[in-house]
């Protein structure tokens, strides 16, 4: 049985992985990579014969994750695709969107591959879509060569690990996880049964967290932050990912209303592309997926403004308002973006607060890397402006910490350990620490299109 990463580099990115027993081959996971466009920022499929994968399995609908499914698919038509029914819907959306920013970028900056897929060819891969719900086995390939088990991992609604047996030896795929329960979804339950291998993230594993941190008393600094910047007439900036971030942030924002945190008058601005997956959201709550209030839907209990409305222009800035926008890095060309340009990141009374991950290429990285007063350059395509307002970084990742993840190692004791979906020092820091306390262990962090034998 043979392990191939059919990533383009050995980092975070497009992931992709495949799992062949000789009897039956597994994709696992469809990645787009964020920071390449065109061809380039697809797995290598080249190194897959065109009708020889039985099926794909899909972890979660971010776009690292599911953002070349249909171009995978399309080499592949005889493929199912397996997903949680929470994934699905969401994978559905995410690559939607993905069809018109592809558009858009073919427009503007010429890139002739874009896009990579069109809305007909999402239509026609869905008849390819299998649902599973969790802890319910299930056959990957026709003849049974390999049995299946989604487990919750905690990350984004619908997301999952999983299980496979084949060969008789049992391999675990962990995808993008959380162990915490965070605001709105509770942590991941992954079984701690010995496995021969593991391929496991490594997101966080060139950061420690701060030895002090409790989520409740980050999530108290976020609420005395936002008080303090309405408190001045300011407004505030949140930065947050369409699907995931934006959810886990308006459940925080509810809960500082009901608990009298912030002012239960305070609009809240949300755009386009959240609100369609936070419609999504809403729907598999209530004893759906698991939540930490089972009851809440957002939607439903929140006075939000904006929703799916078309403006022309940018959205208005009103004093007193907090704006929960995309994209969460301050890409070219998002709502985040072009609203902190009109005039936000200029006036001292705002507050720009991150909450999640940043590449330092993007925008919000270099905001985060410079200094207040300090000219950024959002947009190649406009002046820099000076960054005069307040700005604050909160740690609610939605990626289990380093250490947990080592140890869930340590609990399940693989043969092999697969390090990846992480950049080169995160995935050394844990081949050193398993070196050390797990000697038996083999940590491979693995080189894109190497075959590495299991069993």
């Amino acid at each position: 049985m043979l392990f191939r990463s059919l990533c383009r580099h050995a980092e975070i990115g497009a992931n992709s992985y495949l799992l062949d027993t000789g009897n039956a081959r597994v994709v696992l996971d469809a990645g787009l990579h964020p920071k390449h466009d065109g061809l380039e920022g697809i797995p290598r499929y080249d190194l897959l014969e065109e009708g020889s994968v039985d099926s794909v399995v899909v972890t979660h609908a971010h776009l690292d994750h599911i953002g070349s499914l249909p171009v995978l698919l399309r080499r592949q038509p005889q493929a199912k695709a397996f997903f949680s029914p929470a994934a699905a819907e969401l994978a559905t959306a995410m690559l939607h969107n993905s069809v018109n920013v592809m558009q858009a970028k073919r427009t503007e900056l010429g890139i002739t591959e874009y896009p990579l897929f069109t809305h007909r060819d999402i239509d026609e891969i869905e008849r390819s879509f299998e649902t599973r719900n969790l802890e319910r086995p299930f056959d990957l390939d026709p003849e049974g060569h390999i049995r299946a088990t989604f487990h919750d991992a905690g990350h984004v609604l619908g997301s999952t690990g999983i299980t496979m047996q084949c060969n008789g030896h049992r391999v675990m795929y962990t995808g993008d996880v959380n162990f915490e329960d965070s605001t709105l979804i509770k942590g991941a339950i992954f079984p701690e049964e010995h496995v021969d291998a593991l391929i496991i993230e490594t997101t966080r594993g060139d950061s420690a967290r701060r030895p002090d941190y409790t989520r409740e008393d980050e999530e108290a600094r976020l609420a005395e932050a936002i008080a303090r910047t309405l408190d001045r007439r300011g407004s505030v900036l949140i930065p947050v990912f369409a699907m995931g971030k934006t959810q886990e942030i308006l459940t925080m924002l509810h809960r500082f209303k009901k608990r009298g945190l912030i002012s239960r008058k305070t609009p809240i601005y949300i755009g386009g592309l959240s609100t369609k997956m936070t419609v999504i959201y809403d729907k598999f709550a209530k004893g759906r997926t698991r939540r930490s209030d089972e009851s809440f839907r957002i939607l439903e209990d929140m006075e939000l403004e904006a929703g799916t409305r078309k403006r022309k222009g940018p959205m208005p800035l009103q004093p007193g308002a907090i704006y929960c926008l995309s994209s969460g890095m301050m890409s070219e060309n998002t709502v985040s973006n072009e609203f902190a340009r009109a005039g936000f990141l200029e006036n001292a009374k705002n507050s720009l607060f991150f909450v999640g991950y940043a590449d330092p290429d993007s925008p919000a990285g270099q905001i985060r890397a410079g200094a207040q007063g300090e000219k950024i350059l959002l947009d190649p395509k406009h002046p820099a402006v000076p960054r005069r307002c307040e700005m604050e970084v909160f740690d609610f990742s939605g990626h289990a910490t380093r250490e947990t993840l080592l140890e869930y190692i340590m609990k399940v004791r693989p043969k092999k350990a697969f390090l990846v979906h992480g950049d080169p020092k995160a995935s050394a820091w844990f081949a050193a620490q398993l070196r050390e306390k797990l000697p038996s262990t083999e940590a491979i962090i693995p080189e894109p299109g190497k075959d590495y034998e299991i069993g």
